[in-house]
Parts: C-alpha cells; sequence; structure tokens
C-alpha cells in the first residue's frame, strides 16, 4: 500500500499581485483606504451608536430615566470613531500628487488601471 504525503507550502500570492494586495500588513485588511475603509468606519461608528444606544435605552428602563440612552449613542459614536482610527482607518496625512503606491517593502508598484 503506497500513500503520498502533500507537502504543506504557504499560499503563495497570485501572479501579477503585490504584498499590499495580501491585506496582513500594517495597514490593517483594509489597505490603503477608500470604499471599503470608509464601509469599516461607518459601520464601527453606527454599530457603537446601536448597540450602546440599546445598552443607555435598556438602563433607561430599569433606573427609571430618559437621558442614559443619549450618552450611550454619543459614547458609541465616540467609540466607533476611536476603533476606526486604532485600526488605522482614517488617514491623517495625504499622498502627495503624482507618487507612486508602495507596498509594505517600500518597493514602488504599478498603478491599477
Amino acid at each position: 500500500m503506497s500513500s503520498t504525503v502533500a507537502e504543506s507550502h504557504p499560499q503563495e500570492p497570485r501572479q501579477g499581485s503585490s504584498r499590499a494586495d495580501a491585506g496582513d500588513d500594517a495597514r490593517g485588511p483594509y489597505g490603503e483606504g477608500g470604499y471599503n475603509a470608509g464601509i469599516a468606519v461607518f459601520s464601527y461608528i453606527i454599530g457603537g451608536i446601536l448597540v450602546w444606544s440599546l445598552i443607555g435605552w435598556g438602563l433607561d428602563n430599569l433606573l427609571g430615566t430618559q437621558w442614559i440612552v443619549l450618552v450611550g449613542g454619543l459614547l458609541g459614536a465616540v467609540g466607533g470613531f476611536y476603533l476606526s482610527h486604532m485600526h488605522n482607518l482614517t488617514r491623517t496625512t495625504q499622498a502627495e500628487p503624482g507618487s507612486t503606491p508602495r507596498d509594505s517593502s517600500g518597493k514602488a508598484g504599478e498603478n491599477p488601471k
């Protein structure tokens, strides 16, 4: 009886793709920004508002108050923005006009067209 053992190799990137496409570099899974990063920031902020408003609503019902839901919504918005900032989804600097995108190794990449 003969059996073959498959060798395990780390998955190689697709031909023509750069390290920046891998999504696990220092910039996070959303790359350098753009639509996906914007959706992620939006989701963090809206999700935070919803979750913390529901917590505040529950506490308002338990304690007989009416203001904790507002504090919860504000706390959720601030927390969502904080999370998006900590995940490097908000930029404080902009790329210079005419600059070439670079991957995590510092090599200039090709501009997708």
